[in-house]
This record gives structure tokens, C-alpha cells and sequence, in this order.
């Protein structure tokens, strides 16, 4: 099968740096960069991959150079079906019956009390070394 954008092929992973990781197919070496690893945030690239797994990627692209871009969560995306997903409406109101209103409430604004508090801290830590004369 020849590298064209949209195939899926099985590859290896030769090399893995803090952007990505350079994986074989065919050959040939192109990359993952690190956002196309997983469909969550990836802070560490090694917490997913490690030099010499087998992996399945989809390839995105192939420029007039050869530079190969690769994704991995992409070729894992099932294909997903046109229905609607159905919700338990039941098992969603005995979540939210958890805590009775004024314990849900009071939960809330204690949390937004605290963000609020520290969006104030780093506003006047930023705010320091400021000095009007120096702009009159």
C-alpha cells in the first residue's frame, strides 16, 4: 500500500521526542506529533508510547518534500453511528438528586469564591513593579 493521505497502515515506533514520536511505515519514517497521539491532553508522550511498539496510524499528509505527518488517534476513531445517543434520564436525575438544592448551591458559590480569590492573587502579583512615573 503506497503512503496517500487518508490510508491506515500498522507501523513501528523508532524514536520518541518531546513533540512526538518518528514511527516507520513502509520504509519510510514520519511523525506523530504529540497532539495526534491520544484523544486526551498528552503532557508526557511516554506515558503513551515507548521505541518499538507496533501501532496503527492514519497518514494526514505527505508534502512535495517527503515529510510524512502521522496520527494515531485518528486511525482509532471507530466509525461512530449516525443515531443519536440515548440517556438514561432516570440514572441523570438520581445524580443530580445527590444533594438537596441549597447543598448544591452552596457547594457552587463556595468553589466560585475561591476561583474569584485566586484570579485576584495572580491579577495583583502581575500588577506589581508597575510604576506611573515611568509612563508620564
Amino acid at each position: 500500500m503506497t503512503l496517500l493521505a487518508g490510508n491506515i497502515l500498522e507501523g513501528k515506533v523508532v524514536n520518541i521526542t518531546n513533540f512526538g514520536a518518528f514511527v516507520e511505515v513502509e520504509g519510510k519514517t514520519g511523525l506523530v506529533h504529540i497532539s495526534e497521539v491520544a484523544d486526551t491532553f498528552v503532557k508526557d508522550i511516554r506515558d503513551h508510547l515507548k521505541e518499538n511498539d507496533k501501532v496503527k496510524v492514519k497518514v494526514i499528509s505527505v508534502d512535495e518534500n517527503g515529510k510524512i505527518s502521522l496520527s494515531i488517534k485518528q486511525a482509532n476513531i471507530t466509525k461512530k453511528s449516525s443515531r443519536p445517543i440515548e440517556i438514561d434520564w432516570a440514572s441523570e436525575k438520581s445524580k443530580a438528586a445527590s444533594g438537596n438544592f441549597e447543598d448544591i448551591m452552596a457547594k457552587f458559590l463556595k468553589d466560585s469564591e475561591e476561583k474569584l480569590q485566586d484570579v485576584k492573587k495572580h491579577q495583583d502579583s502581575k500588577g506589581r513593579g508597575y510604576n506611573k512615573k515611568n509612563f508620564g
